[in-house]
């Protein structure tokens, strides 16, 4: 694990499973956070979610412009798994239980059908919908018993950042056990719906490109998003220059 722009980053991704595994067989509850360039940005905005990203096991690297910004200023070579990535391939390895949770029921239904072609067991798991609430109003209570009854191991969260994450970490205290990932769009990207977002295509992501697609698939959603991570990159690079050269010191 290493903390880069004040994010605890577990960039090997053996050691992501590896840690997930450990959790569940200790049953523990814990969550994880995909970090992308907007949890970067309320990072280094707002204390209180700090405290929320700093209460996870870890973050993984979801933006692929990170890995640059360390490569330009610590030499270290280091590369993104993204939310998408960590979601299939826990699909696809068919070892554990899971609860789908978050978004609505049609985008979920779509989910678990198409899923079903990678993962036959998830024909038999939970894909629930939650309220459209503020994140204080979520019964949280309700929905641990849930899960809980359920038996998943793994509770995949769709709900956006920040909300997601926030309800993670209010979730965790009614917990028993099971590990919470939140993993943002990937519903929407492998639900197979025809109205729903997609990825980028492979040569966008090699470009770094990702966020202008994005920006066309939801405009005034992802505007907004990169406008707040253009006017505090600056700052927040200044920053981990400092945090670099105290550390030679």
């Amino acid at each position: 694990m290493e903390q880069y722009f004040d994010i605890r980053y577990e960039f090997d991704v053996p050691t992501v499973h590896k840690s997930i595994d450990e959790q569940i067989a200790k049953e523990q509850p814990g969550y994880i956070c995909v970090a992308d360039g907007n949890i970067l940005t309320m990072v280094n905005k707002n204390i209180k979610y700090r405290k929320v990203i700093d209460g996870s096991m870890f973050s993984i690297c979801d933006s692929s412009w990170v890995p640059v910004f360390i490569r330009q200023i610590y030499g270290h070579h280091r590369e993104q798994y993204c939310g998408s990535d960590i979601f299939i391939d826990i699909v696809r390895a068919r070892k554990h239980r899971m609860i789908f949770l978050g978004t609505k029921q049609k985008t979920l239904d779509a989910l678990q059908q198409n899923l079903a072609k990678e993962n036959p067991q998830i024909a038999g798991m939970t894909f629930k919908e939650l309220p459209f609430c503020a994140v204080e109003e979520f019964d949280y209570k309700d929905i641990a018993e849930t899960i809980e009854k359920d038996g998943a191991d793994i509770i995949w969260v769709a709900l956006g950042a920040p909300k997601q994450e926030i309800f993670m970490s209010r979730l965790k205290p009614h917990l028993k056990k099971g590990v919470m990932i939140a993993v943002g769009a990937a519903f929407n990207f492998y639900s197979g719906l025809a109205d729903a977002p997609k990825r980028c295509p492979k040569w966008m992501h090699k470009m770094h490109l990702e966020f202008v697609h994005r920006i066309f698939m939801e405009p005034k959603k992802q505007i907004r998003r990169c406008w707040h991570i253009v006017v505090t990159l600056p700052r927040i690079m200044r920053k981990e220059r400092k945090v670099k050269n105290s550390k030679k010191d």
